[in-house]
């Protein structure tokens, strides 16, 4: 009987998943199976790979024959340069220990790498998400508390001038439309116009008094421009 480690497919359509396993070569892909080593996935960047790395040694010094893909995966995650090692201690170059130190510090770089890669990935997501749905604005926020007084006053004033303008624009609309309107703006806008009269009359009875000035300003001319000029007395 031959046996092969092998990928069974799960996950649904496009969007394949699979896990590692040994099996019988003459049993379906997705069938029966004697152990699960790990899982595949390759929708990741890097792909996603759990796997026993132990087992999957044992299996292949017992004669399992990895496919293409699971060959890829056992030296991507040190299986291969595990047996590797063990060859060299069984020819004597290196005790067991010096091979477990070796080879513990390959994985532990080799995922060092790996989690480098992973958040390169995240990096490159997350300046993708910026760019599609953008950043939000930071706030003006007032530094100083004298500004924000300052800050409250003119607005204060631009409101109350609004309110003014507001309120002689509606005694207008009332008056064309006939509405009733309130009486606090009714008599505001009567004071104006009261002021406003009383201003154009005062402007009125002060025309005639200036038109006399010029004129008596006038007259004083010609008299002094009229008047004879004064006789020498003879000798």
């Amino acid at each position: 009987m031959a046996v092969k480690m092998r990928l069974s497919r799960k996950g649904r359509k496009k969007a394949p998943f699979y896990h590692i396993v040994v099996a019988d070569s003459r049993s379906p892909r997705d069938g029966r199976f004697i152990q699960k080593l790990g899982t595949y996935n390759p929708m990741t960047k890097p792909a996603t790979i759990e796997i026993d790395r132990l087992a999957a040694y044992d299996w292949l010094t017992k004669g399992a024959q990895p496919t293409d893909t699971v060959k890829a995966i056992l030296r991507f995650k040190g299986v291969y340069y595990r047996k590797h090692l063990m060859r060299g201690v069984q020819k004597g170059a290196f005790s067991l220990e010096q091979a477990e130190v070796l080879w513990q510090k390959w994985v532990d770089e080799k995922e060092v790498k790996i989690a480098s890669r992973r958040a390169e990935t995240m990096a490159e997501m997350e300046e993708f998400r910026k760019m599609i749905s953008g950043e939000a604005k930071p706030r003006k926020v007032v530094a100083d508390a004298s500004a924000a007084e300052v800050f409250r006053e003119d607005s204060g004033s631009a409101v109350e001038e609004s309110t003014e303008v507001q309120s002689v624009e509606q005694v207008e609309e009332s008056v064309e439309d006939n509405t009733p309107v309130e009486p606090a703006v009714a008599e505001a806008v009567e004071e104006t116009v009261v002021e406003e009269t009383a201003v154009e009359e005062a402007a009125v009875a002060e025309e005639p008094a200036v038109e006399e000035a010029v004129e008596n300003t006038g007259s004083g001319e010609e008299s002094v421009n009229e008047t004879p000029a004064e006789e020498t007395p003879a000798e």
